[in-house]
């Protein structure tokens, strides 16, 4: 089969889940003897190769605003591909719901990926959240093939707009330790400090982790990997800060650092509450983190007891917070238990073929 994949920043994946799909996705498919095209935001990437991991790579313009970066260059792609003999054209995020019209006015066979509740998410006004919502219910009168990535997101959509999804989780890889030496670079040590990597957006709830590790008296530090594109004024709280124990390294697109600084915290602060299965939580779990997460259905679903959960409050988060540092050396069950739960649930290569039944089953029927 002949996929583009449109409505990532593209791959090699360095941003977030999304893309990490799509190259971990976009390989095994390559592997299986099909001819992937990855669609590129080119504003992402200063060095532009034609082809990573079997994928071809078509980069593509975007207008630089908060609002219309992913847009732009998904309308841009999609109707690109639609010109295009492509067999299927798989989509990630649903607010590119209602650019669905192009591929299907070309005869094209799409698949969305719906992802969260994307109009639910703070960092969007009144009319960004009303325009999410719309595209949303867009995709479910457009796509040929809905995908969710939870079970809590199948019933939302089956409930909300009464349509049947396809339910494929993402992956994730188990993580060891290869060179605990490169905790020093942050003057960090295994095992004396908390860990988030996320957007600095409210519904990931970092400036909550921040409030809650200010009511701590202990040595440990708060690690906050991540930032954002376009400031706000709830990132500008974060980076005011100025507790000395708490360490913003920005984003970090090293690989290698990234996995030794989970699989050495003493926690992973999850505080993503906007639906779907979080590919950060995934990760966490694999690399053996204990994880307090924020107590939402959608992380109760993937972490169930291999972890534990917080209130949206500071003083909650605080109190979980404490209750690890004092039971240090009681966690491993948990860790067990997590990394347990992504083998035999959360694997790439179940993904890729569960992708690869629907994409031949829509070529088929349609």
């Amino acid at each position: 089969m002949r996929i583009a994949i449109i409505g990532t920043r593209g791959v090699p994946a360095q941003y977030g889940g999304f893309e990490t799909c799509a190259e971990e996705l976009g390989q095994r498919l390559v592997r299986h003897r099909h001819s992937v095209d990855v669609f590129c935001r080119s504003s992402y990437f200063k060095k532009k190769i034609g082809r990573y991991a079997g994928m071809r790579l078509i980069y593509l313009p975007s207008l630089s605003l908060k609002s219309l970066d992913t847009l732009s260059h998904s309308l841009l792609s999609l109707l690109a591909a639609s010109r295009k003999p492509y067999d299927i054209i798989l989509v990630f995020n649903p607010g590119n719901g209602l650019f669905l019209w192009l591929p299907k006015l070309f005869g094209k066979k799409t698949v969305m990926n719906v992802d969260g509740l994307e109009w639910e998410r703070e960092k969007w006004s009144r009319a960004g959240r009303l325009y999410h919502k719309l595209a949303a219910r867009a995709a479910t009168k457009l796509a040929d093939v809905l995908v969710a990535d939870s079970r809590a997101m199948q019933r939302y959509y089956s409930e909300k707009f009464n349509k049947e999804t396809e339910f494929i989780p993402y992956g994730a890889e188990l993580e060891s330790s290869r060179d605990k030496s490169l905790l020093s670079r942050y003057g960090l040590e295994p095992g004396e400090y908390f860990l988030q990597v996320t957007r600095f957006e409210p519904e990931n709830n970092p400036w909550l982790s921040v409030r809650a590790y200010e009511h701590l008296i202990t040595d440990k530090k708060l690690v906050l990997v991540g930032g954002v594109k376009y400031p706000s004024s709830y990132s500008g709280q974060i980076f005011a800060a100025r507790d000395r124990r708490l360490r913003l390294t920005g984003f970090i697109y090293d690989r290698d650092v990234l996995r030794e600084l989970r699989v050495h915290c003493l926690a992973y602060i999850h505080g993503n509450e906007a639906g779907g299965t979080n590919p950060a939580l995934l990760q966490a779990m694999a690399s053996g983190c204990f994880v307090i997460a924020r107590d939402v259905v959608f992380n109760r679903e993937v972490l169930e007891d291999a972890g534990i959960y917080f209130a949206r409050n500071p003083e909650d988060l605080a109190a979980k917070m404490r209750w690890v540092i004092e039971n240090a050396e009681s966690l491993n069950p948990f860790k067990e238990k997590a990394s347990a739960i992504i083998a035999s649930r959360y694997n790439w290569d179940d993904v890729a073929r569960s992708y690869e039944r629907v994409f031949s089953k829509l070529r088929r029927h349609f």
